[in-house]
């Protein structure tokens, strides 16, 4: 699978936050494999971008493509079916349910499309440091556990491209390492991609590209 940006520039960001911008109103191509970071200050629209590849908000002018098709003519079905198969995400407001339990929260993508055995969710939360919190609401984890949550629920089901926002900005250093290196295990599994989209660059992700946004 690819993705490309064509000219996509948001209808609200400043001009003067264009000018030094690799992705905003430039060509851009992610292909299956990669390891995209980009680096983005605050207010340079960086969780749109996530969103807008992600066909959440339509807010931009261009175009965004999968696989050489606009995603401006998809319908809700054919986004479904794309996220399903094809694209899975980590919110930097993370998207949990409070009142379900975190083995709940995790079952449910898992069931969507399955990918992962049960068996394998416990094997992430043990590696993670949160398999004592499996029967726990949602709400009664901290938010460091609720990303590292979040981070496991985006690998329980097939994709070729993994958008991360932020994920790591509740996290020590340990703990970030840990989850970098399981999503990174995963990604390669799959011939998957990940744009990771954050502040500042993260020294352990060996991103192939480093784009500025």
């Amino acid at each position: 699978m690819q993705i490309q940006l064509q000219q996509v520039l948001p209808t609200f960001i400043e001009e003067e936050k264009i000018a030094q911008s690799k992705i905003w109103n430039n060509n851009v191509v992610f292909n299956t494999g990669e390891k995209i970071q980009i680096v983005a200050a605050s207010g340079s629209g960086k969780t749109s971008l996530i969103h807008f590849l992600y066909g959440l908000r339509k807010d931009y002018n261009g175009s965004i493509l999968y696989d050489n098709n606009s995603i401006s003519h998809f319908d809700a079905e054919k986004f479904a079916t794309y996220r399903q198969q094809n694209i899975s995400i980590v919110f930097q407001d993370l998207r949990l349910f409070a009142e379900q339990t975190v083995l709940q929260n995790l079952e449910i993508k898992r069931q969507l499309n399955p990918y992962h055995t049960e068996s394998k969710i416990a094997a992430m939360a043990k590696r993670l440091g949160i398999e004592n919190k499996l029967h726990k609401l949602c709400k009664t984890c901290s938010y460091g556990e609720q990303q590292r949550i979040a981070i496991i629920r985006s690998l329980q089901q097939p994709f070729n491209f993994l958008l991360l926002d932020e994920p790591f900005s509740h996290l020590d250093e340990n703990n970030r390492k840990k989850a970098m290196e399981l999503m990174e295990e995963e990604t390669a599994i799959r011939k998957a991609a990940i744009i990771l989209a954050d502040l500042k660059a993260i020294e352990y992700f060996k991103a192939d590209r480093i784009l500025h946004l």
